[in-house]
């Protein structure tokens, strides 16, 4: 399944295809092996084992399973990075006051 544009939600999303375009939720976000996003994710946990091209943001944890591919920059509060996780881009760590949209 391919989403030709954003997708914003409440509740949080599990990524089994494909998303051109951005991921906003105040939940979890997980995408599966096969999963592509090219667009900015934002949310309060993700996980990731499949490709995102652009931005990462989440006041929780972000974790890169050893399948995934990203290419953009990461903003979190907890960073965990599995042995053979591909990255290319910025870490920022979340400041406890911060606001992420």
């Amino acid at each position: 399944m391919v989403v030709d544009g954003s997708v914003k939600l409440k509740n949080g999303i599990i990524v089994y295809g494909q998303i051109k375009g951005s991921v906003n939720t105040k939940g979890p976000v997980r995408l599966a092996k096969n999963a592509i996003v090219k667009g900015n994710i934002v949310g309060s946990d993700i996980r990731i084992a499949g490709i995102v091209e652009g931005n990462i943001s989440s006041l929780g944890q972000v974790t890169l399973l050893k399948t995934c591919k990203v290419k953009g920059d990461i903003t979190y509060k907890k960073l965990v990075v599995e042995d053979g996780a591909k990255f290319e881009g910025k870490c920022e760590i979340v400041m406890e006051n911060s606001n992420i949209s």
